[in-house]
């Protein structure tokens, strides 16, 4: 009996991660396929990838999603980890009020969300473009990186920053030698998690996006009634390609981030 279990649930296991990861692997499959129609493969070339970098509406979408993506990456994950650090060590009145409010953004959905950032621009006359695109981002970004980096304090040990503070190290040296070392791997999980999701935004982006400002997500879904060209499916394998090595990079920081506090 527990063998046949065993069975079932590597079965179930094998079926979850087929479901998931068949369709990324179609793609990259069909990026080097010599059909411009993807339905069947006909012989391998390398075509679709010479021909992308020569796409300049693409790549200009592609360069306006990483600016987006980087900027608002970078300025979220420092605010939300100031924010997260003062909301987890600090009483002051309204905090209770602020703690719930910090969830609105991850809970509403987002075409609320992005009329409402519209409204807003509108109401102060702000000209729809890369500035407001990266206004938006970092606004529905925020919270997840404090939900993130709170996480990972709730789980820190006061005696590290009492130790810093015993042997005359103020607030603000202890923060960055002692606090955000260990508090770090929430910090890049935090900064990740905004990344990824700016990266593929579409709903937020299409409210608050203007001339000169289009997206690679706004440009793919502008392309699915013509059809989406096998180029597009290079650069999501190259994309692909770049988020595993991120991917790694970060598992492997990570690694080592655990294994100082251990030793700490």
């Amino acid at each position: 009996m527990e063998k046949k279990n065993k069975t079932l649930r590597n079965l179930f296991i094998i079926l979850v991660y087929t479901f998931l990861y068949l369709p990324i692997v179609i793609l990259v499959v069909f990026s080097f396929n010599a059909s411009k129609m993807n339905i069947v493969f006909t012989h391998f070339t390398f075509e679709w990838y010479a021909k992308l970098f020569q796409n300049k509406d693409l790549l200009e979408a592609f360069r306006n999603t990483m600016i987006i993506a980087v900027v608002s990456t970078a300025v979220s994950t420092v605010i939300g980890t100031m924010s997260a650090v003062v909301l987890q060590k600090y009483d002051f009145k309204g905090k209770d009020l602020v703690n719930k409010l910090i969830y609105i953004p991850i809970v509403i959905p987002e075409i609320v969300l992005g009329i409402a950032l519209l409204s807003v621009y509108t109401l102060f006359h702000l000209n729809l473009g890369m500035f407001t695109l990266i206004l938006s981002h970092i606004a529905f970004s925020i919270p997840f990186v404090i939900t993130s980096v709170r996480s990972t304090l709730t789980q820190l040990s006061p005696t590290y920053e009492q130790a810093a503070y015993d042997l005359g190290a103020g607030k603000i040296r202890t923060f960055f030698d002692v606090t955000l070392p260990l508090i770090m791997p929430g910090v890049i999980s935090g900064g990740t998690l905004a990344f990824t999701l700016s990266l593929d935004d579409v709903v937020i982006s299409y409210f608050t996006a203007g001339p000169g400002s289009n997206t690679l997500p706004l440009k793919i879904y502008s392309m699915i009634k013509t059809g989406i060209t096998p180029d597009v499916n290079a650069l999501s394998s190259l994309m692909l390609l770049v988020v595993i090595i991120v991917l790694v990079s970060i598992t492997y920081i990570q690694s080592k981030s655990i294994q100082k506090r251990g030793k700490v």
